[in-house]
């Protein structure tokens, strides 16, 4: 059975890691994406993704979508981490094709509705799309399937401050109204992608599999890797956002807790989520422990399918 997916990404080394991911996986049926700022603006999102799409052979679209906060003002992208383009060293390229006319919301609410309890939507940056369309269209968060999430933590604290997870922090608000939804939403944070590690052999390893794709992975993976060994003294990165898109398909992997969410939106806290049990919120299933071998071992056999 494959899965409808739709992935909002702000692409971002761990975002192509996801993509090529789900460009491989035979149970994923990718519909197109939609991109939003975080690792990098939202113009170099859409370009990325358009150039990730180029570079699998796969013609989806992509929607452009929000380029600010809800309430926040912007953030500089985080060039650091993901490099001044979003993909390391390499540097930019201008794609063949274009996004579409649609932005990310009419997207979005359009695909939730032709395929009504079908698609899953994978955000793997800030929630302001997912925010945006629940906010445009009432009957969003009930077309969809699942809003597989990754972001936040509810033990493990935060990887940009003390209490806050990046993808949360970028956007408290956002993250808010999507946990506030009703929508059948799925968190995949920090408590689990902590617990997966691909290592620089891995990289090597994946190259060697997929001389292009998984080459073109790990030329992207050097500068990553650094960054990580220079913050966390690890020999190797956290499988962020691939995990999302393994829990879209594979959820006996992961071990859930059902709770309701709120998300700090001020002060020093800003971006954490907790768990708010006497509120009268929905609940959302938040991963709490996850089978890390098999998650990896399932990463790295689908990108040895890939060319």
């Amino acid at each position: 059975m494959t899965v409808k997916m739709i992935i909002d990404t702000d692409p971002g080394i761990d975002d192509a890691m996801a993509i090529f991911y789900a460009a491989a996986a035979p149970e994923v049926e990718l519909l197109g994406l939609t991109t939003v700022f975080g690792n990098v603006s939202t113009p170099t999102a859409t370009r990325n993704a358009l150039r990730l799409l180029e570079a699998t052979g796969l013609d989806l679209p992509v929607a452009h979508g929000a380029e600010t906060p809800l309430a926040l003002p912007p953030f500089t992208p985080s060039a650091h981490v993901h490099g001044d383009e979003g993909f390391g060293d390499i540097p930019a390229a201008t794609p063949k094709h274009q996004q579409i006319d649609e932005d990310a919301t009419e997207f979005l609410c359009r695909m939730a509705r032709e395929h009504k309890g079908e698609l899953v939507v994978c955000p793997i940056g800030p929630l302001t799309n997912i925010a945006h369309a629940i906010q445009r269209d009432p009957e969003f968060a009930k077309n969809v399937a699942r809003i597989v999430i990754m972001g936040g933590s509810l033990h493990e604290g935060g990887n940009i401050t003390p209490h806050a997870e990046a993808n949360i922090y970028h956007d408290p608000h956002a993250a808010d109204v999507v946990f506030s939804s009703g929508a059948n939403v799925v968190m995949v944070g920090l408590d689990v992608t902590h617990r997966i590690l691909c290592t620089k052999s891995d990289f090597s390893a994946i190259a060697a599999q997929s001389p292009e794709l998984g080459g073109m992975l790990q030329q992207m993976s050097v500068f990553y890797l650094k960054f990580y060994e220079s913050v966390d003294k690890l020999d190797g990165c956290s499988l962020h956002d691939p995990a999302a898109v393994i829990a879209c398909t594979h959820p006996q992997l992961f071990t859930t807790l059902s709770t309701p969410l709120r998300v700090s939106c001020e002060g020093e806290t800003s971006g954490a989520t907790l768990a708010a049990p006497d509120n009268k919120r929905p609940p959302v299933d938040v991963c709490i422990d996850v089978q890390s071998s098999e998650v990896k071992s399932l990463f790295l056999k689908r990108l040895a399918l890939l060319p």
